[in-house]
């Protein structure tokens, strides 16, 4: 399964209190410290919501066979 490394590069200090329940949602606890979470639809949305607070990456998983 594919996934993304998100990492949140802008406090979000001054923004709406949904963007900060979408950002605790994704599970970002602190500026510069990366999550990883699968990649489908519903967490692409988050994403998509806060993306001017936060960088992405695409992490391949190595999983044994």
């Amino acid at each position: 399964m594919r996934q993304i490394k998100i990492t949140q590069i802008r406090s979000a200090i001054d923004t709406r209190e949904r963007t900060k329940r979408t950002i605790r949602a994704l599970g970002i606890t602190r500026l510069h410290v990366p999550v990883i979470k699968p990649d489908h639809p519903a967490i692409r949305g988050m994403i998509r919501k806060v993306k001017h607070l936060v960088k992405t990456e695409n992490v391949e998983s190595h999983e044994s066979a």
